[in-house]
């Protein structure tokens, strides 16, 4: 079968070859649970594979890895229909047990000269094809684009371009396809991805009437369409455009069957009633994944409000979904060890406990925002969003090394934005850590506009971008900054940081009573932000109300026992500035220690 290895001197030689790995996905999490049952079931897999499969596509199976096969085959074409073969033999082999008890395998191949003996083949090719096994989700098979040149679409798989892929420790990115078994229509199941999706997406299906007025049908597409554009300004998610929902309009379709079409991870639908002006929506999120509804509500509003798009039911489904996306990914996130999430899981979580601020908490978002970048390195937002975390850090007094912090964080930005140049997340947070901890704040300032330059509706931009008017003592501006933001996000699950900041800005304007008005709501949802205490007080003093200011002082100096003017102002950006005199003069008035 293989007369190239048949050697007299036992020298090893250069031939062509098809490399297929074949790795059990959580094999760790298997053996840990049920480790005499894993490798039970594992042996007889491996052993169906090498007599069922391998023997029947004249393949030969080079090693076994304990958890995988390192399989190898004279042409591609046996090597995939190897491939195939193997998936049906593991589906077979999982009928019957508990979806989390199931022995799944992703594979990977790769086609080229490589350097083989009587019992091992060596080389470059054989570490791709270990690679691109990485780059496949359970059940799937990733090749490269040397597999897939020798390969006709729809005849001998049906194939899905990944592009250019970055793999560990391979220097030059690899160009990589998905593959599934040749069909009249795609076969190819949602899952893993050579870039993993760092978002969920959300299909918004068209409300249905409970009525057969026809205007009401059309009110239907007005409330999805209007519902899909405003959570299209998020950046936690990927929304399904109207034009591919509507298809769903009026059919009774199972979630299995949208989320099949659409590759959506929720499902926002519903119905409605109209009564005059009055319009009564019930509407409900499923999540695909168990089929089960983590929101739904009754909610009022105005059908004159609705068709002119003022009217406020469409912030209120808006909010409460993008909170209820973002509650039930940190819910996953904690009851689920980290390798059995979604990077997005992951991702979401990471960015709220981020801004739980208990130390606990931050360090565990550090953590997943590595996995994240780890599994995506070539997207812009994990990067962005660590670098946020270096810049809270310091802002909460937690770390030993400003300066470090700061290099480090503009490592994050520059590689978030080599990533994406116009990821306007990216650029806002590169704005925030030369405001913050570089203190360039003309710099900063051309970073915030080119946020918005790419997006005009990103609030946190604008937020930051007040902010950074606040530090300046341009008042007027900074309050008309961060009410924009605030008008942009009315219901960020993240609500607490806008109102601080916006508090920081009505600081500047002079606008002490609002300034405590939001400070309040903001500690309202988080008492252990630093900034917002710092800001309340400063209010407090200003308004005469010093006792009250004292009494906030001590609550911020038992977050952050550290702290005194003098450090307060060498990280502050305020700091040279007419506001960065007054604010630490009255902290020092209320109990900062000088």
């Amino acid at each position: 079968m293989y007369p190239e290895l048949i050697d007299p001197i036992g020298s090893a030689i250069r031939v062509v070859r098809a490399v297929l790995f074949v790795d059990v996905v959580e094999s760790v999490r298997l053996m840990e649970e049920h480790e005499e049952e894993a490798v039970r079931r594992w042996r007889s897999l491996a052993e169906r594979i090498e007599k069922d499969v391998v023997s029947t596509f004249e393949g030969r199976v080079v090693k076994s890895l304990g958890d995988g096969l390192m399989l190898e085959f004279a042409r591609v074409s046996d090597a995939i229909k190897a491939a195939f073969s193997i998936q049906s033999t593991c589906q077979a082999a999982n009928k019957g047990i508990d979806a989390a008890r199931q022995m799944l395998v992703r594979m990977g191949a790769h086609v080229g000269s490589m350097i083989a003996d009587a019992n091992d083949v060596y080389g470059h090719g054989v570490n791709i094809a270990a690679r691109l096994t990485t780059l496949a989700g359970p059940g799937e098979i990733v090749v490269s684009a040397d597999v897939r040149d020798q390969m006709t679409a729809m005849l001998d798989a049906d194939i899905e371009d990944l592009g250019e892929c970055y793999l560990k420790h391979v220097l030059k990115p690899v160009r990589a396809y998905r593959i599934g078994p040749p069909g009249i229509r795609p076969l190819i199941l949602p899952g893993g991805t050579a870039t993993p999706d760092i978002h969920p997406t959300v299909a918004v299906i068209p409300f249905s009437a409970r009525s057969h007025e026809p205007q009401h049908a059309l009110l239907g597409e007005v409330l999805a369409d209007e519902i899909i554009g405003a959570l299209s300004r998020t950046t936690e998610m990927h929304v399904i455009s109207r034009l591919s929902t509507t298809a769903f309009r009026g059919r009774h379709a199972t979630l299995a069957e949208v989320s099949g079409h659409l590759n959506a991870n929720y499902v926002l639908s519903g119905g409605f009633r109209v009564t005059g002006n009055a319009i009564a929506l019930v509407a409900e999120l499923a999540d695909v994944r168990s089929s089960r509804i983590v929101w739904s509500r009754n909610l009022k509003g105005h059908v004159t409000g609705v068709l002119e798009g003022k009217d406020e039911l469409i912030d209120r489904v808006v909010g409460e979904v993008s909170a209820a996306v973002l509650v039930h990914e940190l819910q996953r996130a904690q009851t689920q060890a980290m390798p059995t999430l979604e990077t997005y899981t992951l991702l979401m979580a990471a960015v709220s406990l981020l801004h739980r601020l208990s130390p606990q908490a931050f360090e565990r978002a550090r953590e997943m925002l590595e996995v994240v970048i780890e599994r995506a390195p070539r997207q812009a937002t994990p990067h962005a969003w660590l670098a946020k975390w270096h810049v809270m850090r310091v802002q909460q007094g937690w770390s030993p090394d400003a300066h470090a912090e700061g290099h480090a964080a503009l490592e994050c930005t520059r590689r978030a934005l080599e990533a994406d140049p116009n990821c306007s997340l990216a650029l806002t947070i590169d704005g925030l850590v030369n405001t913050n901890l570089l203190k360039r704040l003309d710099f900063a300032e051309q970073r915030y506009q080119a946020a918005l330059d790419v997006n005009p509706n990103d609030s946190l931009a604008w937020l930051l971008k007040g902010t950074l008017h606040a530090f300046r003592g341009e008042g007027k501006a900074a309050v008309e900054h961060t009410q924009r933001a605030l008008r942009l996000s009315p219901l960020d699950p993240l609500r607490y940081y806008y109102d601080s900041l916006a508090a920081t800005a009505a600081l500047a304007a002079g606008q002490y009573e609002r300034a405590i008005k939001l400070a309040e709501s903001s500690l309202r949802a988080n008492r252990t932000h630093t900034s917002t205490l710092r800001a309340i007080a400063i209010a407090q003093w200003q308004l005469g109300r010093n006792e009250e200011a004292r009494r906030t002082v001590s609550e911020l100096m038992q977050l952050e026992p550290t702290l005194t003017i003098a450090g307060w102002r060498e990280r502050s950006p305020s700091n040279g500035f007419i506001t960065g005199e007054v604010w630490g003069e009255v902290m020092r008035k209320a109990g900062v220690p000088a």
